[in-house]
């Protein structure tokens, strides 16, 4: 990422949301001889009570600080999201650059690290804002392959390289090859989307990632352009765990007061098959500790597994950045549902 597309974050984001609204959805009528997708310039300039020569003032980054009225103006106009309407609004308010100065991303609160080692019936993990792994209690780290959630992990630069591999060896002509490539599209753009809504513009760390992804995963360039917004939350996400296969385990994300870090737990109702899949890795991650002996897999309904789906492996990037790789037949771990 340039420092020239730096500069104009807001413009971008105002000219990609605007080319993604349809005219019929704002009450103007079809016109055959549009050449733009979307809004037109003008268009979004009515909508939102401003003249058209202000918006492209706007959107070519030659207003430094448009009003809070003009931008809920904007937002409405380009029919935004509560989500969408927070990052324009800080998009247009940036706070300042930090990490120079302090490690509120890296640095783990001592309350939190208590919280994760207590919890031995929950798997849970820290990240930051880029998406960089910062801690992981002991059962999240069984819950998946090995090394995936060690400490400088970066999440979303793995699932791209998952991702990768499954392209590399699964052929397109493969049983449910076109369900499980949509899958994992839909994937990355949820993982993606929280990368551009918490991250600032100005992070180098955010150029580094940015930067290493468009220059390695062409999929990775046309879901940044499409300037996603969407912060970490509750999701759905399906796991597959040796020997049970997968399973359906409930996500929860918490930012962490005072920090640019988040906590993500995993659970479910009682009684369900993700409850009683952590009540095995528990049970497995003690007999492990303890080395003794093996562990039968019991009151668990769902499809199993003989044999491993995935080739594990770890690995240094040619630019020093952790990844994970691993061949899954779907998005595995980072699946959302």
């Amino acid at each position: 990422m340039s420092p020239t597309r730096l500069s104009n974050a807001l413009g971008e984001f105002l000219r990609a949301r605007r080319e993604f609204v349809r005219p019929e959805q704002v009450g103007i009528g079809a016109d055959t001889s549009r050449r733009v997708p979307g809004l037109r310039r003008e268009e979004v300039a009515h909508l939102a009570s401003i003249s058209p020569e202000y918006y492209l003032r706007i959107e070519q980054g030659r207003v430094r600080r448009p009003s809070e009225q003009v931008l809920l103006g904007l937002a409405r106009a380009l029919l935004l999201d509560d989500s969408g309407r927070r990052y324009l609004l800080r998009l247009a308010s940036p706070r300042p650059f930090m990490r120079a100065v302090d490690d509120r991303s890296t640095r783990l609160d001592d309350r939190v690290a208590r919280l994760l080692a207590h919890w031995s019936g929950t798997p849970a993990y820290v990240s930051d804002d880029n998406q960089y792994v910062v801690a992981a209690n002991a059962l999240a780290r069984a819950w998946v392959p090995p090394g995936m959630l060690d400490p400088g992990v970066n999440l979303l630069v793995s699932a791209f390289e998952q991702y990768a591999d499954f392209r590399g060896t699964t052929s397109p002509d493969a049983p449910e090859y076109d369900r499980m490539h949509r899958e994992w599209e839909g994937t990355l753009r949820d993982l993606t989307a929280p990368l551009r809504y918490y991250g600032r513009p100005d992070d180098p760390r955010l150029q580094e990632i940015v930067g290493m992804l468009s220059a390695r995963h062409p999929v990775f360039r046309t879901i940044w352009a499409e300037h996603l917004v969407k912060p970490q939350m509750s999701r759905r996400t399906r796991t597959f765990i040796e020997p049970l296969g997968w399973v359906d385990f409930r996500a929860q994300t918490f930012e962490v007061p005072h920090t640019d870090q988040f906590l993500t737990v995993f659970f479910d109702e009682p009684g369900s098959a993700a409850a009683a899949a952590i009540a095995y890795l528990a049970a497995r991650d003690a007999l492990q500790r303890e080395g003794t002996g093996s562990l039968e897999v019991e009151g668990l309904s769902g499809e199993t597994a003989s044999d491993s789906r995935f080739s594990r492996a770890r690995d240094d990037a040619p630019d020093g950045t952790k990844t994970n790789s691993r061949s899954p037949s779907g998005p595995g771990a980072f699946k959302t549902l």
